[in-house]
């Protein structure tokens, strides 16, 4: 098995999605703050993270393979939400997404014989939860290392009333961006 490129990402979510296509990777996550700069959108935000993980893992290995990098962030308003720090933060982020309309920003940055980057933007539309669901959601674990405190791909599913754009963005690896991204490179799909 020949591999086309590395993936900077631990993320078992994004290595499910590239299985799925049929590209072959190396994992090597890459550990930097994701802390917001101040002022920045979520665009500029996800946009940055992705490219600097990209960077941060060419710098580490060389440029012998592409290396793919994803950030992803659920933001409502203007309030970007990242991982839970612990209960009482995955709680109030999954009250506070109760009812509304919230967008996730998916942005990945491929490094290679060029830099390209895209970005997906998805709407997600939540039910109103009931305290009891959210609490048992939290006993659950699946919210502990999700952006939003919930994952679409899973339990929190059931919360998810609609969605406008790309399922695979919100699970945190834009497909139809990848692939277009990938062949770019010349990388191809399905091998």
């Amino acid at each position: 098995m020949t591999v086309q490129i590395i993936l900077a990402s631990a993320s078992p979510r994004r290595q499910e999605l590239l299985d799925q296509i049929k590209v072959t990777y190396w994992v090597h996550p890459v550990d930097l703050d994701e802390t917001p700069l101040p002022d920045e959108t979520p665009v500029d935000y996800v946009q940055r993270l992705a490219a600097e993980k990209s960077a941060a893992c060419i710098a580490q290995l060389g440029d012998s393979l592409p290396v793919l990098a994803a950030d992803t962030a659920v933001v409502l308003g203007d309030l970007i939400m990242g991982k839970p720090k612990d209960r009482d933060d995955a709680i109030a982020m999954l009250r506070q997404l109760s009812g509304k309309m919230h967008r996730v920003y998916s942005a990945i940055s491929l490094r290679g014989r060029e830099h390209g980057q895209a970005i997906s933007i998805t709407e997600v539309t939540f039910r109103l939860l009931t305290e009891s669901e959210i609490a048992a959601y939290w006993q659950s674990g699946e919210p502990l290392d999700k952006a939003g405190s919930y994952a679409i791909q899973g339990r929190g599913g059931v919360f998810v009333e609609s969605l406008s754009g790309s399922f695979s963005g919100v699970v945190g690896l834009p497909l139809f961006e990848t692939a277009e991204l990938l062949s770019r490179q010349g990388i191809r799909l399905f091998k």
